[in-house]
């Protein structure tokens, strides 16, 4: 929610104020006019403050106009010196000038710190960002004061006491405050230098590059990994691979995740699998010499090329989710060993497709998220049925059927609110009006009709047991790293080392019972808004009765439940044209933009007798899921160990056929031959 200074008006008049403040500032000095100069300089400081805690956006709109706030500083002081020889006597200039030196001193060290504060950033900048995995080998160490690595706050801080030493002295013509506030500044400055330059000391420093390097491939020697979870993307794309986490944790062997960007290691949800981040190509191809086999792409990005270089590992698209869009059947996949989905359905969209992919490479494995959800339990058994409205997003593609936020949202939900005995969750996709400015509007909207709901609907709000925050802080305990605001990449993979024994187990035991509590809390039919990572969308399927989406993943997700679900038809299309274009929906109820259908849905929610889709929606199940036995867990760990098996193979007749080569070669004399050297080496 933005502050009332983040906007645009309220920007302009910063702004305005603070170029009026130098403005008087400077007049004051020539005149000079003491009254004056005290009133500006204390706005000018003021302003700074303002930008400093809510308007740290306007720093980089000055910078552009080389007016950033080392400028502004050096004016503010050169403008109170000027002041200060402008008064009084003429031998002030032989008076004032050890005060200038020592200014000068000031904005000299300032620099220096700026320079080292660099420099430490560099030898702090590992190759490889690790997170579940013991680096202590690196001399990894806690990161400087974050004061020091900000040069705006930095010089904002540290230069505030000479600028109130110079004002004290304006005022009072006593030139000792002058002379204290200097000296504190050239103080704290000095520290900072020290503190930065003591790290920058051999014993201090991380390991270089070479040597973090070795580590590396000393560590993949020992943890000899088998399959992976290879993921890139932005930042808002991580649930993509969080989604996995959990199947990837329950694997036999070695699972290890890596990563692309150095912002994602802390994106990556709670698991005690090792995260290796391995931001260049170069580190990346060193994974060709390890054990690893195969690795699993929840989604395809610029970088996944590169890793599909690596010849001795078998790749393999799991996608995060499956739906019948065609981003579902993107012609990437042929770039993969092999192709994984869920059932049939899947299989029949990649033959239709026609993108490339061979029906031989087309695994069909379930998912292995959706193992422990609640099964259909009969209609709502209480007061209020349950309806989870979980549209997703507009895509990249403009096209309106993607998501019913903006076409059928604001009606949908008018429609649910309207009937007294609906509980409403509402959880929008997390890119919705990333794209679209209507859609991220329509889900204001909508969140406000909800919030104008609760407010008239009467409910007795639950007793506060404190159990919530109990089980909230014990799950943040074992799932979040307590670190400074300053820790940099080096401490936090000091801080987030190798996990303890039965982590996992007491992290999932430690969720469920979050969830337990989270909805015991809530008073008893009250809409809600859900937007936290906690809830998970899962969780919400289990207090659902039903589910009104779009054509999206989060329907063949729904289906294990075998509970009823719609489908928001704003494509365009006539419904029997919708439902043959989108198999998915076939035993869905289609509703219309003006949501005209929702009552009568909602009686065949209540009333199964007068459900017709519920031998549709099992026969649906098996085609987009597969079958119920073996559970999807078994038939992904299955999968994955017939694909190591093939690389295994793959990479023992390389190691043949290589030495093959090799014996047939004849050297020249005097000459030895030269053993290939590896990928990240050539």
């Amino acid at each position: 929610m933005p502050t009332p200074l983040s906007s645009v008006p309220a920007r302009a008049l910063v702004a305005a104020l603070l170029v009026a403040a130098f403005c008087a500032q400077a007049v004051a000095a020539l005149r000079p006019h003491i009254p004056l100069l005290l009133a500006s300089t204390v706005l000018s400081l003021a302003i700074e403050g303002v930008m400093y805690r809510w308007q740290r956006g306007m720093q980089s709109v000055f910078a552009k106009s080389h007016a950033d706030i080392t400028v502004r500083h050096v004016l503010r002081d050169l403008l109170l010196v000027v002041a200060l020889l402008r008064l009084g006597e003429q031998n002030r200039e032989t008076l004032y000038t050890p005060l200038v030196a020592g200014l000068l001193a000031f904005y000299a060290l300032h620099c220096a710190i700026q320079a080292v504060s660099i420099l430490v950033r560099r030898t702090r900048t590992l190759p490889v960002v690790t997170r579940n995995i013991d680096a202590s080998a690196l001399r990894l160490s806690p990161a400087s004061p974050l004061l020091l690595r900000r040069p705006n706050d930095r010089i904002l801080i540290f230069g505030l006491p000479a600028t109130a030493g110079l004002l004290a002295t304006a005022a009072t013509d006593d030139v000792r405050y002058a002379v204290l506030g200097i000296a504190v500044s050239l103080g704290l400055s000095l520290v900072g230098l020290c503190n930065l330059l003591v790290r920058l000391l051999p014993s201090r420093r991380p390991a270089g590059e070479h040597e973090t390097l070795q580590w590396l491939d000393a560590w993949l020697a020992e943890y000899r990994p088998t399959a992976g979870l290879y993921f890139s993307g932005g930042v808002s794309s991580a649930y993509q691979a969080n989604m996995w986490l959990e199947p990837l944790a329950k694997l036999d062997g070695r699972p290890l995740i890596v990563l692309r960007e150095r912002f994602m290691v802390q994106k990556i949800g709670p698991t005690d699998v090792p995260i290796l981040c391995l931001p260049k190509v170069s580190t990346l191809m060193r994974l060709e010499d390890s054990s690893l086999q195969i690795l699993i792409h929840p989604s395809n990005s610029g970088k996944t090329s590169q890793v599909l270089r690596i010849p001795t590992v078998k790749h393999t698209f799991v996608n995060h989710g499956e739906s019948d869009k065609l981003s579902s059947c993107n012609p990437y996949a042929k770039a993969y060993d092999e192709v994984w989905v869920a059932g049939p359905a899947a299989r029949e969209r990649y033959a239709l497709a026609d993108v490339g992919v061979e029906d031989k490479d087309v695994v069909e494995i379930g998912r292995p998220q959706l193992d422990g959800l609640r099964p259909y339990a009969g209609p709502p058994a209480g007061a209020w049925t349950t309806v989870l409205y979980a549209p997703t997003w507009e895509g990249w593609d403009g096209n309106p059927g993607n998501t019913s936020v903006i076409e059928a949202g604001e009606n949908l939900v008018r429609a649910l609110l309207a009937d007294p005995g609906v509980r409403l969750l509402y959880k929008p996709h997390p890119l919705t009006g990333s794209v679209d400015p209507r859609a991220g509007a329509a889900d204001l909207r909508i969140r406000e009709l909800i919030r104008a709901a609760n407010r008239e609907r009467a409910v007795e709000q639950p007793r506060d047991t404190g159990e919530l925050a109990l089980r909230t802080r014990e799950l943040d305990r074992l799932t979040t790293t307590a670190t400074r605001a300053a820790a940099d990449q080096v401490e936090r993979m000091m801080l987030q080392s190798a996990p303890e024994p039965g982590r996992a187990n007491a992290v999932a035991a430690a969720t469920a019972a979050w969830e337990e509590a989270y909805w015991a809390s809530l008073p008893q039919g009250e809409h809600q808004v859900v937007t936290d990572v906690r809830p998970a969308l899962y969780a919400c399927f289990d207090r659902a009765d039903l589910l009104i989406s779009d054509v999206s993943s989060v329907i063949s997700d729904f289906l294990a439940s075998g509970k009823p679900y719609a489908v928001a038809n704003t494509s365009g299309l006539a419904e029997d044209t919708f439902r043959k274009a989108f198999p998915t929906v076939r035993a869905a109820t289609v509703l219309t933009p003006d949501a005209a259908g929702v009552p009568d849905l909602l009686k065949t929610v209540r009333h199964p007798e007068k459900d017709e889709l519920a031998e549709v929606r099992a026969e649906l199940k098996r085609e987009l899921l597969g079958p119920d036995e073996p559970v999807s867990q078994v038939r992904f760990n299955d999968a994955v160990q017939a694909l190591c098996s093939e690389a295994q193979e793959h990479r023992a007749r390389m190691v043949e056929r290589l030495a093959a080569e090799t014996a047939t070669e004849i050297p020249d004399q005097g000459k030895s031959l030269t053993p290939p050297q590896p990928a990240h080496q050539a």
